[in-house]
């Protein structure tokens, strides 16, 4: 017998995911979220030059600050396919249109696979009519697997709690296991909540928590052309209404956060081949920007990755990284520990147990810790190591 599904919903909200044939086999590859009232919506976008179709038109439509439904195809990105992918996106936006009953531009779209592909319109159009019927309280699940990609498992993440002296929901699903850099949201990621909510408080919160979650994160270090995050609150738990400047407003934002944080986390976990689920904090700098920086320089060396994926205690490839990402310190102050051993100080190696020190490494969990010694400003960042099959995954690609 298969493994049963857990009943996850959100009040007001239907999904679905079907397979429409973009993928080869029975892969689900067409998805879909509804809410059953026009709800508040919030986005995050790709800042890569090269947006995909469905980038652009949402990133148009999420300016009126209110949306209904989502679909999304994995198979194709629908990027660098000019003014035919996007009229491609349209096409498909209209159907559904038509399917709903309700105003175009409340849907928004989402697509990932291949750059440079054609979205193949007949087939989503086909199955448009299927995906819509079968739409149901408990298809949240459903929606995450026809997103799936390279990823090895489902994200699906789910908070409850009192919120303006009602019960709210706040669940969000991801996609995303490669090509995860910073700089926006990081991949395919859609929450859904009943919540009420003033749509200005909304995406305040929505861009504080994705700062400090999936903008925390990298795999590989390289930016997709179709990366976006979209919050709905459909406003059905008639919670007494959040605005900006409110005290339960932060309880919203804790329990959102709660939610991206472990979607985010996730995403590092599944990354593309990924044995080692590794922390870089850098601490002790001028700023906040400067730690990030630094970390980052850290967190997306081949050579560091690569290292930890050897098991190799080769510390000086974290050293080298440090130096090379133009934050400025003193190297007489700086110091560097891995799982709780210090390997460098005052601009000399530790005395250390190289076997210990391997153990460390050994480790599916490994946590970095770099002080500058420069000031009181901090950043951690979250990532994985590269491995055989990152680069067996990403060689075959689009073949």
């Amino acid at each position: 017998m298969g493994k049963e599904k857990t009943k996850i919903n959100v009040p007001g909200f239907l999904a679905n995911g079907i397979s429409v044939g973009i993928k080869e086999g029975p892969q689900k590859d067409l998805a879909l979220i509804y809410s059953s009232v026009p709800a508040k919506v919030a986005a995050v976008f790709t800042k890569n030059t090269f947006k995909s179709a469905p980038v652009i038109i949402d990133a148009e439509r999420v300016k009126k600050g209110l949306a209904q439904a989502i679909i999304t195809n994995s198979g194709c990105a629908n990027a660098a396919t000019g003014k035919e992918g996007y009229q491609d996106a349209m096409t498909v936006s209209a159907a559904l249109s038509k399917q709903l009953k309700i105003k175009e531009e409340l849907i928004l779209l989402g697509s990932t696979g291949v750059i440079g592909k054609k979205l193949p319109v007949k087939k989503i159009e086909g199955g448009i009519g299927k995906l819509v019927k079968g739409l149901n309280e408990f298809g949240i699940e459903d929606a995450e697997e026809a997103m799936m990609t390279t990823d090895k498992y489902p994200k699906i993440a789910i908070r409850r709690g009192i919120v303006g002296a009602k019960d709210i929901t706040i669940c969000g699903i991801a996609k995303g296991a490669g090509m995860i850099e910073p700089n926006m949201a990081t991949l395919l990621t859609y929450v859904m909540t009943d919540a009420l909510i003033d749509v200005k408080a909304l995406n305040t919160v929505f861009h504080q928590a994705i700062d400090s979650t999936f903008n925390t994160i990298s795999v590989d270090g390289c930016m997709s052309t179709n990366d976006t995050a979209i919050i709905m609150a459909n406003g059905l738990a008639g919670n007494n209404p959040l605005e900006r400047a409110q005290a339960r407003l932060q309880r919203f934002r804790d329990m959102l956060t709660d939610v991206l944080t472990e979607l985010s986390l996730a995403v590092v976990k599944d990354g593309e081949g990924a044995t080692k689920f590794i922390s870089i904090t850098v601490d002790g700098a001028k700023s906040r920007s400067d730690a990030k920086k630094a970390a980052y320089s850290i967190a997306n060396s081949n050579l560091v990755k690569t290292a930890f994926f050897g098991e190799d205690p080769n510390w000086g490839r974290i050293l080298a990284a440090l130096g090379s990402s133009g934050v400025p310190f003193e190297k007489e102050k700086a110091s560097i520990t891995i799982g709780g051993m210090l390997v460098f100080s005052q601009d000399t190696p530790a005395a250390i147990q190289l076997n210990k020190l391997q153990g460390i490494y050994q480790k599916d969990r490994i946590d970095v810790h770099v002080q500058l010694g420069n000031g009181d400003k901090s950043y951690c960042v979250y990532t994985s190591d590269l491995s055989y099959d990152y680069v067996k995954i990403n060689a075959d690609y689009s073949t």
